[in-house]
């Protein structure tokens, strides 16, 4: 694998990890916990996170709008177990999709289905900063919750 793909992964793991970390004492009811009725409760915000390398992957092979609603909905997780089984699922069909790509996949420039373009190493780079985001917005709504998870953030 590509030197810069390999950092760009043990990123990606050490933030799944503490995605991991975060969920191991939620419960089931705390799924439905929602701090603004505009904004995702805890278990949708779980459940994009666990889906972002699968989904952001299929959008950078050009997927449509409509094929991801089609993946969104078969890809419906209920538990913190379908949580965390899923999020180390598809980091490691991530890992191994990009395992694959040559230097030249890796440069080749794709485009999602609202217009954003971008390499493949680009797009890599954009599922990293995605996950750190929505993890972000967890340990921001665990603290709300009054269940502050206690961890570091950054390395």
């Amino acid at each position: 694998m590509n030197e810069v793909c390999s950092r760009i992964f043990q990123h990606l793991e050490w933030l799944s990890g503490t995605v991991m970390q975060m969920t191991s004492n939620l419960a089931g009811e705390d799924f439905g916990y929602r701090p603004d009725p505009e904004k995702r409760s805890l278990g949708e915000l779980l459940s994009h996170i666990a889906l972002i390398c699968e989904a952001d992957a299929r959008i950078s092979d050009e997927a449509t709008e409509m094929e991801m609603a089609v993946y969104y909905r078969s890809a419906e997780l209920n538990s913190p177990e379908e949580i965390r089984v899923a999020l180390r699922y598809n980091l490691e069909g991530l890992k191994k999709r990009y395992g694959g790509y040559s230097e030249a996949e890796l440069n080749e420039t794709t485009t999602s289905w609202w217009g954003t373009a971008d390499t493949r190493l680009g797009w890599l780079v954009q599922i990293l900063t995605h996950m750190a985001h929505h993890r972000a917005q967890l340990h921001s709504m665990l603290v709300r919750m009054g269940k502050d998870p206690g961890i570091q953030l950054f390395q």
